[in-house]
């Protein structure tokens, strides 16, 4: 039995926010400190993608910002997840995937340019706007029907209403971007179509090598972010 992509997205997740516990991130007082921290796990932060931390767009996507943050993303991307993989592939699930959560950051980074930004909402609200318009194509399963379509509409917009109230601490940018790449993606593939199956492997694989590289600048970065945070620290 294959272990599903969507089960290795949450164990990445989970691993990333035990390893901030552990660096005492959410505890940690003093705003800089703690954003420092956040970006020393690869946190979003308009400047310094500018500068050429082109990579953050990637690792954010795997920061959260408390518990409630994490929980909250993880059973709406096993629920979502799971519906997408099941019925498009891995392959297809994971491209729709980064390529929603990438879109919704590079939104975030237009938007929110000066804001510290986490979490995967982008990236699950791409797989919401692929289910979206699978309601509306007639290759669609009937089957998939009752989870597809307008019947997703209430979700979707009581998200974006409760994320321009004041004081959430939404970012709506990540989630309109998102799902607008995701309804993008629900157009080109089709569910349970093997073909051309080659390429959407070789895509996946070329975005997992870019998820590994991201990983391995942002690590470059650590110590130099170490050594800012002892500084003010010893201040």
């Amino acid at each position: 039995m294959r272990l599903r992509a969507v089960y290795l997205i949450l164990f990445f997740n989970f691993f990333v926010f035990i390893m901030m516990l552990i660096s005492n991130v959410f505890t940690t007082r003093g705003d800089l400190i703690q954003m420092l921290l956040f970006l020393r796990y690869g946190a979003q932060y308009g400047p310094r993608v500018s500068e050429g931390d082109w990579f953050r767009l990637i690792t954010a996507l795997f920061v959260h910002g408390g518990i409630f943050h994490v929980l909250f993303n993880s059973y709406a991307l096993y629920y979502f997840g799971s519906i997408v993989e099941s019925f498009y592939g891995p392959e297809k699930f994971f491209v729709s995937y980064l390529a929603s959560g990438i879109a919704g950051n590079l939104a975030t980074h237009f938007f929110y340019y000066h804001s510290i930004s986490v979490g995967a909402s982008g990236a699950i609200f791409g797989l919401i706007g692929m289910l979206f318009v699978a309601g509306f194509k007639r290759d669609t399963p009937f089957f998939l029907r009752p989870v597809t379509g307008l019947s997703l509409l209430p979700i979707v917009l009581i998200n974006i209403v409760y994320g321009f109230l004041p004081g959430t601490n939404i970012n709506n940018a990540a989630h309109l971007g998102g799902f607008l790449m995701g309804m993008v993606m629900g157009y080109i593939a089709k569910p349970l179509q093997w073909r051309r199956q080659n390429l959407w492997r070789t895509i996946s694989m070329i975005l997992l090598v870019f998820v590994v590289l991201s990983y391995v600048f942002l690590l470059r970065q650590i110590p130099q972010i170490d050594d800012a945070i002892r500084s003010l620290r010893a201040r």
